[in-house]
This record gives structure tokens, C-alpha cells and sequence, in this order.
């Protein structure tokens, strides 16, 4: 068993995140995201770095149309009204009958009974990704002892690993849990992932966007949707990485975070990707 922390990964995984990064530069997937006021800038930003092409379209007279354009959809809750549920609803049920994958975000789930109640409810509906931190899975799986704080999580991830793997099986989707090492599980096998930089959680919606990054990289993947998380996760992090080499704070991270993601290479991702089998 891989150690929590400071493992390493190994070429394959390296050589197979390039494989992944470069389809998705090559597909540009139009990635349909309902999402949040705040983290839409970050999130588009995000997706075009990495090569592919976001569309924040949540209108409900858009969703039947525009949903069949897109190539895959990424759902989060942090805006929640009913007018939202409704659209992020109808965007997953078009999407799962196109079978076209979406993936969804439960920000804040546990935080109250609606948010809670209607995450549930978009669970259900089976989306092929559910990603969140530590107090997020826990929440959503019903096994939350203590309230989350809002979007931030209260645990470390490896505190949530069973609860992620109960609700992969639950649910049938594959579910990543975001920390300081970040966990993919399918309910059986587990990839884990420790790129990244404690300072990009000083920056808002970065979860956020690495959900709508895992958007991109499922659509090119779709017989793949654990390792294309992982790939995602492992990219985003590593970009951080870069970033923090030039940046002084959480302000110049976000830009620099942006554009190492734009300018990854096969050396650099081959030899410094941290994927490995937990």
C-alpha cells in the first residue's frame, strides 16, 4: 500500500496523464458547466488551459438544446435556488439519456436540509463523477458526524476513503475525494494522488474548476472515467506546483497556475505526475 503522503508516482501513469492531456488538447470538448458565481471565471479559465472549450449555459429554456452540443456537463451546487435545481436537473437527465457524461460538485452538502436534500436528489441521478472534500463525501454518503463549514472541509481526505468508497458503490459513479493527497475510488480500487501546493486552497473555486477540468478529460475518456479523474486532479495539481516556483501569494498563483497548465509538456508530466495505486 502506497504511504498517504510523499509518494511517487510511476512513468505509466505519467506517460499515460500525457496521453490524456494531449486527446483533450486535440478533442477541445465543450464542456456545458452550471456552476456557481464565483468560481465561473476560474473554471472557463481553467478549461481553456487545458485545451478544451466551457460553456457556463445553465438557463433552463438553453438546457435540451445546448446539452446535446456539449460532450460532457459539469453540475455545482454552490449557487443553489430552486430555478437552478430545476435546470441542473433537467441538464443531467438530457445528458444521461444522450449517454454523455456529467459530473457533479455537492458544494456545501451537509451545510443544510436543502442543500443536502437536493445533492441527494442529483446523486441519484447518477452522475459519472462525484468529486468533493473530505466533509462533502462524508456528508453525502449520511455519515457526517459534525456540520461541514460551508464550502471548506473540517477533515483530511484519507478520514473519508470508506465513506467514498460507500457511496461509488451506491451510486455508480466514481467519486474523488480533494485534499492534501487526493483520493479516486470506483467502490474497489483506489488511485491516489499528492500534486499540488497547500497555498492553491487560498484560492477560491479552484475545486470547482478541477471538477469542470475532470469534465474534459471523462468526455475524452469515457470507457476510463477513474483514471481521467485522476489525470485531472494530477495535472491541476502539478500546475500549481509550476505556478508556485514564480508566484509570492495566492493572487499571482491563480495566474501562474493557469498558464503552466496551458504550457504542460511530456517531460515535465512524465517525470513529475504523482499517481500511484493505494
Amino acid at each position: 500500500m502506497a504511504s498517504f503522503r510523499g509518494f511517487r508516482g510511476n512513468d505509466a501513469f505519467g506517460s499515460e496523464a500525457w496521453k490524456a492531456l494531449c486527446r483533450v488538447r486535440e478533442a477541445a470538448p465543450l464542456i456545458q458547466c452550471i456552476t456557481n458565481f464565483v468560481s465561473m471565471d476560474i473554471m472557463a479559465n481553467t478549461v481553456l488551459a487545458a485545451g478544451a472549450s466551457p460553456a457556463m449555459v445553465h438557463a433552463i429554456e438553453e438546457i435540451a438544446e445546448f446539452t446535446a452540443l456539449a460532450n460532457a456537463v459539469c453540475i455545482n451546487v454552490g449557487t443553489l435556488s430552486p430555478e437552478w435545481i430545476f435546470a441542473m436537473k433537467a441538464a443531467a437527465s438530457r445528458a444521461n439519456d444522450l449517454k454523455k457524461p456529467w459530473v457533479l460538485d455537492p458544494v456545501g452538502v451537509g451545510a443544510t436540509t436543502f442543500r443536502t436534500e437536493k445533492c441527494l436528489e442529483l446523486i441519484a441521478l447518477r452522475p459519472v463523477v462525484i468529486r468533493g472534500n473530505a466533509s462533502e463525501i462524508i456528508a453525502a454518503i449520511g455519515a457526517s458526524v459534525e456540520p461541514t463549514r460551508g464550502v471548506d472541509s473540517t477533515l483530511p481526505s484519507k478520514d473519508a476513503l470508506e465513506a467514498a468508497k460507500e457511496l461509488a458503490r451506491a451510486s455508480q459513479s466514481i467519486v474523488a475525494v480533494t485534499g492534501a493527497v487526493d483520493l479516486v475510488t470506483d467502490g474497489k480500487r483506489v488511485l491516489g494522488v499528492s500534486n499540488g501546493v497547500a497555498l492553491m486552497q487560498r484560492i477560491t473555486a479552484t475545486g470547482c474548476a478541477v471538477t469542470a477540468l475532470i469534465a474534459a478529460f471523462v468526455a475524452v475518456h469515457p470507457g476510463r472515467p477513474l483514471e481521467a479523474a485522476a489525470f485531472a486532479l494530477a495535472l491541476f495539481g502539478l500546475a500549481g506546483e509550476i505556478g508556485m516556483e514564480k508566484a509570492s501569494g495566492p493572487a499571482s498563483l491563480r495566474v501562474h497556475l493557469l498558464d503552466a497548465l496551458h504550457s504542460l509538456d511530456e517531460v515535465t508530466v512524465i517525470s513529475r505526475i504523482k499517481i500511484a495505486q493505494i
